[in-house]
């Protein structure tokens, strides 16, 4: 999935070659999310099982930029959930409401090097979680928001912040998640046996669940990271939803902490701050340039899309889009 090699000289600001660039990302894409099938290495996350009902092998890539151009490939208007990423959403809704200091009461901003769902250093290293990306850190930051917020509230900040006002709750995913969530509970309770969960446990999840239930596109993600990219405002608009400090804030989470315990090794070979999701999905910001979005459920066993992984390696190697490059 990760790959190395010699780039060829063209210039990487003429729109030609960027289209041809983005044509290419979409197809490696497409073929690793379809090798991954084919092999066994990538499937469809089924822990939940609505999503495990996804086709794996579907693949499609949105590129949004500034000046309004956008580039699409492949299945970039198919609904599916937001799942991880609108943990993006919910830190942003805290830093623009509630202010850094008091959002980073309650949580920290470190790497865990943990799957996605652990609890071991919760209970065993830190009261605190590690960062607002992994569900412990969210369900953390969403046990203040559900004090403060009702669901509709932050369905609509979601809808403004991915320039999607289609957004509506996925009801069966929402139910399945409810249903099998037990490992999120347990995060919920662990966190209020230490006194530090800020709202009710039951009313914390159930607006977790909501919002990871969410239904998005590709387009809807590379609208979010387009926003984030261009430092919280809406470059069609003018409108201007989060201060560029807490952007950055996000935008440098999202680059340490944002593939779960894959983050060290993509931010190596990518170098992009991204955020994926199990339903498939990863947004992406290009700092003041794009936001781009990725559709790929075949997931590897870090929980993060195959398929959007090597279409967004492509487009960095290629047009020299890693932060150090």
């Amino acid at each position: 999935m990760y790959f190395t090699y010699e780039r060829p000289a063209f210039d990487v600001n003429d729109p030609g070659e960027i289209q041809r660039v983005i044509r290419e990302a979409y197809e490696n894409g497409l073929e690793n999310a379809q090798l991954s099938v084919e092999d066994g290495s990538g499937k469809a996350a089924d822990y939940i099982p609505e999503l495990a009902k996804a086709k794996a092998d579907e693949f499609g890539l949105c590129v949004k930029a500034n000046d309004g151009g956008m580039i699409c490939h492949g299945e970039t208007k198919k609904r599916f959930t937001i799942q991880s990423i609108s943990k993006v959403i919910n830190l942003a809704v805290s830093l623009k409401y509630f202010g850094f200091r008091e959002t980073f009461s309650y949580v920290q901003m470190e790497p865990s090097g943990d799957d996605f769902n652990s609890i071991i250093k919760l209970d065993m290293v830190s009261n605190l979680p590690f960062n607002p990306m992994i569900n412990a850190g969210a369900i953390q930051v969403m046990s203040l928001l559900s004090e403060n917020f009702e669901f509709e509230e932050l369905l609509d900040f979601a809808r403004k912040l991915c320039m999607d006002d289609d957004i509506v709750l996925n009801e069966a995913v929402y139910r399945s998640e409810s249903r099998t969530g037990d490992r999120n509970r347990a995060i919920a309770y662990i966190l209020k046996s230490k006194g530090i969960l800020q709202g009710d446990p039951d009313k914390t999840l159930d607006m977790y669940f909501k919002m990871c239930s969410l239904s998005v596109n590709a387009e809807s993600l590379a609208g979010l990271g387009l926003v984030l990219a261009n430092n919280g405002q809406n470059p069609f608009t003018g409108k201007h939803f989060i201060h560029r400090g807490y952007i950055r804030t996000i935008r440098s989470l999202m680059y340490t902490c944002g593939l779960y315990n894959e983050s060290g090794k993509y931010a190596v070979l990518v170098g992009i701050p991204s955020k994926s999701g199990v339903g498939g999905g990863i947004t992406a910001c290009v700092p003041g340039r794009w936001g781009i979005g990725t559709f790929g459920p075949a997931l590897n066993k870090k929980g993060n899309s195959i398929g959007g992984i090597a279409a967004l390696q492509h487009m960095s190697h290629m047009l020299h889009l890693n932060t150090f490059d």
